[in-house]
């Protein structure tokens, strides 16, 4: 209503003061014209008794012109300088003497001397706006000087125009002055009851079901307080029922939400926290904040909230859709964060829709911490990758020297056959090592559990002894043991240790020159009990006089497919040797295996075995093995050590 009567009174006091500046325009243009015409009347009449200086004569005339009419406000005369000589209603006609101030006429800028039109305009006195005549003065086609003569408006106008002004204004104020006491009256007679309303209201919100409003009124807010003092009756009668219920309903989704391995993050839709689970805090670090009316996107990690903030302002003000109605699928997003571990987490956002799933009543954000996932991913794709990668290059190869003997058989010598022949089955042999490490290293990293047991390390180290042994010889390779007599047994896996030393071993042979040496080292560690351990350990030692590794690839020796022969491609292998390694030492024995290398020099790999009290069962079965030294050395690598 207020604005309504703004604008009809701003419509209505822009019409009347566009009438009265119409008016005043008008007037404007009138004075314009009876000045014009009254200034040449005049300047003709005046212009030869002062071509002729007769001054008493234009005066006369003027005083006569001046007395016969009220719309002059004065007359004044210049000669061709500027000087006045004469003017109504005052004179300079006096006797001048030394003290007499010389008045002059300060003519517009855009006044022409030599037009024979007059010139026009107006300004603002007290008295109202004049209009100002200036009139060229010319005789015989000389330039006499200049008349000025002021006319005052027309009184009739101004007056109707200040008139109708001020009626407007009263107008326009009597209407603001109804619009006022109308409000003062709607407050008095609406509000006071609105507001006991308002009250009412968020009494009943914040749970107080014994709020009545009683106020004497009729009419439809009358019914409208009846019917909130009956609405507050009902409810207070159900309170305790259905404050018990959902009470119980709500600690049982407490108690759900924060039991569940997810992070979960209950949203309104002003993307304010309702509820967060413990899961949810640890991931983004909010373990010592309460976060419960605070909105999600400035606590959030900097990644998450840019991923996140479109999406949620989305998924809040959208309406939801035919299709999201009778679906439960929401937006996923995966997300690395840095602070305070480098972690990937997936991110799901679902709409919490109303019981007719129509509207939304909020967003439930689900998280989960796929880090491992993501991992294992990864791993799987480096693996797959490697193993196709060096699986293709026997096949390749297989392919190749078979197809040239299946082609130009006939056209081939014998060695060469041979030649191809002997290729074709070392890389048979090379594809079949590489088969069985990955199938090792895939069995070892599988979920069996491998059950330790009392294990005399000489039985082992024999073994592999026994094996290599030949293949030492061919190369000009002296093989060594050094075991110290009268070890006690440790606590392994036979078998699983056994394969370790002889990847060590054999690893060590494919790096030692010929007339190089490869000695394998077992001695008790803590010969004397220690607080940390009180069996003592055994260490075990494969060293060597090979080329040795650089530093700068120590760190990757035991990855899988890293082979120090990559970079100089002289040496074949799989590449998983020291991988497996690695798992059997640290995940079924859990101890570390250790590598000290200087190139040049050797190498010397060591891990520790704990001792165990307990005797083999079935040791009587192996032959008594001479653990002595075969010979006496003092190589670099030991020295290393």
């Amino acid at each position: 209503m207020a604005a309504a009567t703004l604008a009809v009174s701003l419509i209505m006091s822009g019409l009347t003061f566009w009438a009265v500046n119409t008016i005043q325009q008008d007037a404007r243009i009138n004075d314009t014209r009876f000045g014009r015409d009254l200034g040449l009347l005049l300047a003709a009449n005046v212009a030869p008794p002062i071509a002729e200086n007769n001054l008493t004569e234009v005066a006369r005339f003027s005083h006569r012109f001046y007395s016969s009419t009220s719309s002059v406000s004065y007359m004044l005369y210049a000669d061709e300088d500027g000087n006045i000589f004469f003017g109504i209603p005052f004179s300079d006609t006096e006797v001048q003497n030394s003290l007499t101030i010389q008045r002059r006429i300060q003519l517009p800028e855009d006044y022409a001397k030599n037009s024979e039109l007059p010139m026009v305009r107006q300004h603002l006195t007290p008295a109202g706006e004049v209009t100002d005549v200036f009139v060229p003065l010319m005789h015989d086609g000389k330039y006499l000087g200049v008349l000025a003569i002021g006319i005052n408006p027309n009184p009739t106008v101004v007056a109707s125009s200040n008139l109708t002004r001020d009626v407007t204004i009263a107008v326009f104020i009597s209407i603001w002055v109804m619009v006022i006491l109308g409000a003062v009256f709607n407050a008095l007679t609406i509000t006071k009851p609105i507001k006991e309303l308002l009250t009412g209201v968020k009494n009943i919100a914040a749970g107080n079901f014994k709020q009545r409003i009683d106020l004497p009124l009729g009419g439809e807010l009358g019914e409208l307080i009846l019917s909130f003092n009956e609405m507050a009756e009902r409810l207070e009668s159900y309170e305790e029922q259905n404050i018990e219920e959902l009470t119980a309903e709500k600690a049982k989704l407490e108690t759900l939400v924060s039991t569940i391995a997810d992070g979960a993050v209950l949203l309104d839709t002003n993307l304010k926290m309702i509820l967060v689970n413990p899961t949810a805090r640890r991931i983004f670090g909010w373990e010592s904040s309460n976060l419960v009316g605070e909105n999600v996107l400035h606590h959030l990690p900097a990644a998450v909230t840019m991923e996140l903030t479109r999406p949620l302002y989305r998924i809040a003000s959208d309406a939801p859709t035919e299709w999201e109605r009778d679906s439960k699928e929401g937006e996923e997003f995966r997300i690395t964060l840095t602070q305070p571990t480098v972690r990937t987490v997936r991110i799901l956002l679902t709409r919490v829709l109303d019981q007719y799933r129509e509207s939304i009543k909020g967003i439930a954000m689900t998280v989960q911490d796929i880090t491992r996932e993501v991992e294992l991913n990864e791993a799987k794709g480096q693996f797959i990758s490697n193993v196709s990668h060096e699986l293709r290059t026997p096949l390749h190869n297989l392919k190749l020297y078979i197809e040239t003997l299946h082609e130009f058989g006939e056209e081939l010598s014998e060695t060469e056959r041979v030649e191809y022949l002997e290729t074709a089955n070392r890389e048979t042999d090379r594809l079949t090592r590489l088969v069985n490490d990955v199938l090792d290293l895939s069995r070892l990293e599988s979920c069996r559990i491998y059950h330790l047991e009392p294990v005399y390390i000489a039985q082992p180290v024999e073994q592999t002894l026994r094996t290599y042994q030949l293949n030492a010889r061919d190369q000009g390779i002296e093989l060594i043991q050094e075991i110290e007599p009268n070890l006690p047994p440790v606590l392994g896996h036979y078998d699983l240790l056994l394969q370790v030393l002889a990847n060590l071993v054999g690893n060590s042979l494919k790096f030692t020159e010929p007339s190089g040496r490869v000695v394998i080292r077992a001695y008790l560690l803590d010969p004397e009990p220690n607080p940390h351990n009180h069996k003592g350990r055994v260490r075990v030692e494969v060293s060597d006089t090979g080329i040795g590794i650089d530093l700068e690839d120590q760190d990757a020796i035991f990855d899988r497919f890293f082979r120090v022969e990559n970079r100089v491609h002289t040496l074949e292998g799989t590449g998983l040797g020291l991988s497996i390694v690695r798992n059997i030492i640290e995940e079924k024995h859990h101890t570390q295996v250790y590598l000290v290398s200087e190139v040049g020099v050797g190498t010397t790999f060591w891990f520790d075995l704990n001792v165990c009290e307990e005797k083999p069962k079935s040791v009587e079965q192996w032959p008594h093995i001479d653990t002595s030294p075969t010979t006496e050395t003092n190589s670099p690598t030991a020295t290393m050590l």
